[in-house]
């Protein structure tokens, strides 16, 4: 990385490299490429801005990215956020690229009124899980996690 990382909320004119960054957020998770579903995701969530999307960028190029969505917790009785993707090209990992963003969440989620910031990983992901440690995420033991799929 030649230059510090600036970091801001995803633009319209960030949709063709943002969602590039998604298809390879999705293929690390396993999911077959599929540039057009990224694309049609990544802009839906640009035009309704139903999410809060984060962006690393430097040198006129998309490092990296995250992106929150606003939910609320009944037992805290406020708004939090669920940090569902975090990704930094494979070029720029090992360089602070997902710190900083993970630290751009947190003041964005600060900032906007959240009480706290939710987030889940594979349990393979040891970096990832190293790098949350780091900065103060507690590994929850207590809640287990399931699914329901509902829909084909």
């Amino acid at each position: 990385m030649s230059a510090t990382p600036t970091l801001r909320e995803a633009r319209p004119a960030d949709l063709a490299p943002l969602a590039e960054l998604f298809d390879l957020y999705r293929q690390f998770y396993e999911r077959a490429p599929d540039r057009a579903a990224a694309l049609a995701f990544i802009g839906e969530r640009l035009q309704r801005r139903d999410s809060q999307l984060l962006v690393a960028e430097a040198g006129g190029r998309l490092l990296g990215f995250c992106q929150l969505y606003p939910l609320f917790c009944s037992l805290e009785a406020r708004p939090i956020y669920s940090l569902y993707d975090l990704f930094v090209a494979p070029a720029a990992r090992q360089q602070g690229v997902g710190r900083a963003l993970l630290l751009a969440a947190e003041a964005t989620a600060r900032a906007q009124g959240k009480v706290r910031m939710d987030l889940t990983t594979a349990k393979t992901n040891h970096a990832a899980q190293s790098l949350y440690e780091s900065l103060g995420w507690v590994r929850d033991e207590v809640f287990l996690t399931y699914t329901r799929r509902v829909a084909g």
